[in-house]
Parts: structure tokens; sequence; C-alpha cells
């Protein structure tokens, strides 16, 4: 039977179509899209690899054996760990060239902003599920630093941090990158939640720890964080990581809680390349650096089925396999096949 579920705390809903349901083998010729991807990605063509510094805009930071240094137009620092650079093809820029849009008005104004590449690792094709975890968790140390170098512009007021991996989630390199934009406002999505957080009592993520601590929907947890499959979830296989403690955004975060956020990560993406073949994903920081009310969550999504009429008609998802037998195949209790 199919089942509408609403989200926690928002005006979100999903249906719940299980009887048009799919085990994670049947997803697999979407999920292949990496793989695919990475024949198609060559190391001698890709400008993210090492050795291939001067092919990008100079680095505002480089991070190298424990210390932060940046490129000059002259040099560029070589043997590193991580690259951060200005994308070359920008959404938004810190000299945005703007002309006027016929009958725009007031609703329109430069394009102001940055949009920041996060290579993370000199190592072609290599998977975030094949990191260690110190690699983890200083690539969490460096997402830390670059959303507080930008938290400290007077004119930004939200960073939205996210991973494309796969071509169908929007990457075109196979080369292991994230991205971050930075913004002079604040999206919509997230002022409806902070409207929504302000009515209530209590933290809705902190309350929601305590829910999903005893749910089937659990996937795993440490000391300081935990993963579970929503129960609103939008897509198979979706993912939430919250940190165990309040926290608002990464800049908030201590080295144990991003030890542990990265330590989630690579589980998470391990489970998928074991249940669901490597799929093409997206994943997405949700955090405000002046809303201390708000709570800091990751999720994770990976691109196995289309968003289509319907979806985009009423906002309303449909998703063929229930967060609670997701959950059970990400922590391994069940096979694939199964």
């Amino acid at each position: 039977m199919s089942e509408i579920r609403k989200h926690y705390f928002l005006p979100e809903y999903c249906i719940i179509a299980e009887e048009r349901g799919k085990r994670p083998s049947d997803f697999t010729d979407e999920a292949g899209d990496m793989e695919k991807m990475g024949q198609r990605s060559k190391p001698e063509n890709c400008v993210f690899c090492a050795g291939s510094e001067e092919k990008t805009p100079p680095a505002g930071a480089v991070y190298k054996e424990g210390r932060i240094f940046a490129d000059t137009k002259e040099k560029r620092v070589i043997n590193w760990d991580f690259r951060c650079f200005q994308n070359l093809y920008p959404a938004l820029s810190p000299i945005p060239a703007f002309s006027e849009l016929s009958g725009a008005g007031e609703n329109a104004k430069p394009g102001f902003g940055f949009h920041e590449v996060i290579v993370e690792s000199p190592v072609h094709g290599k998977k975030l599920g094949d990191f260690s975890a110190p690699e983890l968790s200083e690539l969490m140390q460096v997402y830390r630093d670059r959303i507080c170098h930008y938290r400290a512009h007077e004119n930004i007021r939200y960073v939205s941090l996210f991973k494309n991996s796969g071509e169908a989630a929007g990457a075109s390199l196979d080369h292991p990158h994230s991205q971050l934009l930075a913004l002079p406002l604040l999206p919509p999505l997230l002022e409806t939640e902070l409207q929504t957080i302000g009515k209530e009592d209590k933290c809705p993520y902190c309350a929601l720890l305590e829910k999903e601590k005893e749910s089937s929907r659990l996937i795993r947890e440490n000391s300081e964080c935990m993963a579970f499959a929503p129960y609103c979830s939008k897509s198979p296989f979706e993912v939430w990581i919250l940190p165990k403690k309040h926290v608002s955004y990464l800049g908030d975060c201590s080295k144990e809680i991003l030890s542990g956020l990265g330590e989630m990560v690579g589980y998470v993406l391990d489970s998928y390349g074991k249940v669901l073949r490597n799929p093409a994903y997206n994943y997405m920081f949700y955090q405000l650096f002046d809303a201390p009310e708000y709570h800091l969550n990751l999720r994770l999504l990976p691109r196995i089925s289309l968003v289509a009429g319907f979806e985009l008609n009423t906002g309303i998802y449909i998703n063929t396999v229930s967060p609670e037998r997701a959950a059970s195949y990400l922590r391994g209790d069940r096979s694939p096949e199964e």
C-alpha cells in the first residue's frame, strides 16, 4: 500500500509507493553513472590533477602537510593535499557585470558573490568512500575553514556548500571536488525553515535525534553524529547526518565533531558503493552562521530516480523504497539482491 508522509516539521510531503518498489540492484543501470563517467574523464585532460595547477585560477588556500598556503600569479604551490580556488566559470562574481533587464525593476540586482571549487585530492578519480578517516576529517576541517573565510565578508549572508559526484548529479569532471557559493541573501528555503523553528519550544532537529535513535531508520552513529534515512525521504536511499551537539554551522564544530562527520560520510558513501554500485550522488550542508537556533545537518541524495512531471507539478515526491528498508540495506542487514 502507498503511504503519504509529511516532513517532520515543514510543510513538505512524500509518497512511499513500495508496491512500485525496487531492490537496490534494480537501480544499477542508472547507478553506474560514476563508472561510465570515469571512463570518459581522463587524467591527462583534467585541470584539477596535480601538475595542472597553472590551468586553474590561483588558489586562495592550499593545504599541504597540515599547513595553509596560497598561490601567487608567478608561482603555484605543488605537492598539495587540498586546493581551493575560484571557479573559472562562476555563477556569482565579486565584481559582477550588470546590465539593465527589461521590465525587471527592483526584482533584479548585480550577481555579487563568490563561487569556489574545493579539490579534495591530487589523485584523479579517487572516491570519498575510499578516503581514510584522517583524510575525511581533514576535508571537514577544510570545509570549516572556507565557510569561516566567507562568513567574515560583510556582504555575505549565506554560504552554500555541496558536492556533485557523477554526471547525473551535475559533475562535469570525475576528479573529486566540492563547490561553495557565497551569497548576499538568505535562500527562501532556509528562511521558511527558520520561521518554523522559531515557533517550536525545542530545536526540532535535537528532538529528531532523540526520535530516530530508537527507529528502524537509524543507519549508524558514533560519539558525535548520527546518520539515518529520514521519515519523509524524497528519494530512495536519502540519508541525513546530524551532529548530536546543537551547532548551527561548521564554524561551531570542534575537531571531534568534524572527525565524526567525516567518519559518517565515509561510511554512507562506502555503503552506497556496496548497495547501489557507486551511484552519482549529491550531498549538501544545511547551516546558518547568524542563527544559533538552527541545527547543522548534512543530506546525501543518490541520483537513482528521476524528478518528473508529478514532482514538478506538486512539489511532492514519489519514493519507491521506504526509508526503513533503505536503512536496512545501508546498515548491511540485508543483501542488495533481496
